[in-house]
């Protein structure tokens, strides 16, 4: 069974090689106008370089042969250093992906050119992570693509469907490939309205937490627990209290509610503690004088009646809760 496995790595990064070049050489990327920023953040100038080198037409046709050969080389081959360089070339791959979901959220991977220009989703991480774990099980092979294929065993098949049902389900790049064709892009049921769908606070928190907006913002964030949720229609707010500049500030994430494509927008407002740093009097003297305050009726003042107050001095202000407010 072990053997069955190995062999089968083999196919499996064959034709995901293969296709990845065809795609490469046949679909071009969408031209995008470039970007120095993201999410109001300057991209450095050795990443801006290279995210633009890395979506050069010359890069991606490049690329593409490279594939192209590596899969040709595993069907007619089985020598190790073939294996080895596919096992490289994947575990570069996927350092790469997982540097773009962090650094350039709006960027796509470009994997399998054109088709891969959505910006990169936890899944095609995943993906790349699978695929370079199939070549490392692959080095110990025996056999090369062709001679697999020439006697194809009922457990080397099962296996090899099972992947490929598990890598068309971790590839964004099927439904960009539907809408390219002009295909009909059926769903199950349509999205119910986003200010009538019921959200739970999990999934809003996971959302939150996957966001590039949370990444922007995280370290300066001084405690995890909320200070405050609301929701109103499509959105639920989460307040953070936050601190910038040794300032207390508060950051508040806008989640969507939506069934799809959610999004979060996010603002930096000024604490209450920084707007009204005195704090209300905790004192029985001074709670009972806002009492007395309170209850007394105050008749209607002239100001020209009133001596010795300094310009632009306000009498204070009585808060509902019995507490004088300046």
């Amino acid at each position: 069974m072990v053997t069955a496995f190995q062999n089968s790595q083999v196919l499996l990064l064959a034709a995901v090689l293969l296709a990845a070049c065809l795609a490469k050489l046949t679909v071009r990327e969408p031209a995008a106008e470039e970007s120095h920023q993201v999410h109001g953040v300057p991209v450095p100038a050795g990443l801006a370089r290279l995210t633009a080198l890395r979506g050069s037409r010359g890069m991606a046709v490049g690329l593409g042969l490279g594939e192209g050969v590596l899969g040709l080389a595993l069907l007619v081959t089985s020598h190790l250093g073939v294996r080895l360089a596919t096992t490289v070339a994947f575990a570069a791959a996927t350092w790469v992906v997982g540097e773009l979901r962090v650094r350039r959220p709006d960027a796509g991977c470009g994997c399998f050119g054109g088709l891969s220009a959505r910006k990169v989703e936890r899944r095609s991480v995943l993906r790349a992570v699978l695929f370079t774990g199939a070549a490392v099980a692959s080095l110990g092979a025996p056999l090369a693509g062709l001679d697999v294929l020439m006697d194809v065993q009922a457990r080397v098949g099962l296996v090899l469907a099972v992947e490929l049902a598990l890598f068309a389900a971790l590839s964004p790049e099927l439904s960009a490939l539907v809408e390219r064709r002009g295909l009909p892009h059926y769903t199950s049921r349509p999205a119910m309205p986003c200010e009538r769908r019921r959200s739970p606070i999990e999934e809003t928190y996971a959302t939150l937490y996957d966001s590039p907006a949370w990444v922007e913002h995280e370290n300066v964030v001084a405690s995890a627990v909320a200070l405050d949720v609301w929701r109103e229609g499509c959105w639920r707010f989460v307040v953070f209290p936050a601190r910038v500049d040794e300032r207390d500030i508060e950051i508040v994430f806008a989640v969507s509610t939506a069934e799809r494509d959610r999004t979060v927008r996010s603002a930096l407002v000024a604490s209450d503690r920084d707007v009204n740093p005195h704090p209300a009097p905790d004192t029985a003297q001074d709670v009972a004088s806002a009492s007395d305050v309170a209850s007394a009726s105050v008749p209607e003042l002239d100001i020209s009646d009133v001596s010795g107050a300094p310009v632009g001095h306000q009498l204070p202000s009585v808060s509902s809760s019995g507490g004088a407010s300046s």
